[in-house]
């Protein structure tokens, strides 16, 4: 019988453990919306629908630009592209988010950039029409820019 109440004991203070713990863990930050699409236009290096993926963690945030549409001009390795995508704030001003990651990707393969870093504050409202992706590749900067507002909206920051 002690058993059983020793048990029960520690079941029950765990349990109580564990909602004191969910009680005071701060809450998590989120941008919304997640995921939007952009037209994009990159030139002679091809146009198309774009991806943008975008997360946070206080003020830090990271945005992931993919597109089937864009492909890349010739093999390259992973991290060998360094990129700067300014995104347009709602109220005036911009933010960069940079970074040089990037999977690596065969001649003609879907072009994917990032995450990409930056430095958002609570409310910021961002988006890509009237920024830019700049990619530098050996050299060689190929700068993409939206051919009209993201889709579903801009991200906005918590």
């Amino acid at each position: 019988m002690r058993c059983k109440r020793i048990g029960a004991g520690a079941a029950l203070a765990a349990g109580a453990l564990a909602v004191a713990g969910l009680a005071v863990a701060p809450a998590a930050l989120a941008v919304t919306p997640q995921t939007a699409t952009i037209n994009a236009d990159c030139g002679a290096f091809g146009s198309g629908e774009a991806t943008l993926t975008a997360t946070q963690d206080g003020t830090a945030a990271t945005v992931t630009v993919k597109s089937s549409a864009i492909t890349a001009p010739i093999g390259l390795g992973e991290d060998s592209i360094s990129s700067t995508l300014t995104l347009v704030k709602s109220g005036g001003g911009t933010v960069d988010f940079t970074g040089t990651e990037n999977p690596a990707m065969a001649a003609g393969a879907p072009v994917e950039v990032g995450p990409l870093s930056g430095t958002v504050a609570s409310g910021d409202s961002l988006e890509a029409f009237g920024g830019s992706l700049k990619m530098t590749v050996f050299g060689i900067t190929i700068t993409c820019t939206a051919s009209g507002p993201q889709s579903p909206g801009p991200f906005v920051f918590d």
